[in-house]
């Protein structure tokens, strides 16, 4: 059995920890608390790559990842977060509309707990999905950091909202 490995990097937003192993990154996570930049040169190179575009992602100059990714979760929400691959950087959806790509309206509350449940924060763009009325509603990570992602990117794009 493969043990999961762990970086940290500090970004504007707190603490975040990449881990997983060399068949992907299966989480990313952030958190208010101070742990200092641990990232060793022995780890797997998909944690080492995806280390250096969170780096690029928040100084402005990368606005799509390319990396191996692991997430861990239903088929259901493995169709949830490929579909929150497919919003643009700088863009956003709102929840009804997610729930209408993905064949069915009525499962926007089943969609909202998918996006909930994204392990890979900012790589797959949860903080893109926005209520039908515009506001910026549920984010695991904090609704400061979803809007902080947000003007993050309206800073290099042209931020629409798509209903």
């Amino acid at each position: 059995m493969i043990t999961a490995q762990r970086a940290y990097l500090t970004c504007p937003l707190g603490t975040i920890c990449v881990s997983g192993d060399e068949h992907g990154i299966a989480a990313i996570a952030c958190t208010d608390e101070l742990i200092p930049d641990t990232i060793q040169t022995d780890l797997p190179a998909p944690l080492l790559a995806g280390v250096e575009q969170l780096r690029e992602y928040f100084a402005g100059t990368r606005q799509q990842f390319d990396l191996k990714l692991n997430p861990r979760g239903t088929p259901f929400q493995q169709e949830v977060w490929q579909a929150l691959l497919a919003v643009p950087y700088g863009q956003t959806l709102s929840y009804l509309t997610l729930s209408r790509r993905l064949g069915d309206e009525k499962a926007i509350r089943a969609v909202a707990s998918a996006n909930g449940k994204n392990p890979l924060w900012i790589v797959i763009p949860c903080h893109r999905i926005i209520g039908s009325n515009g506001e910026l509603t549920g984010y695991a990570g904090g609704l400061w950091r979803k809007k902080w992602l947000l003007e993050h990117e309206r800073g290099s794009a042209q931020l629409s909202i798509s209903f």
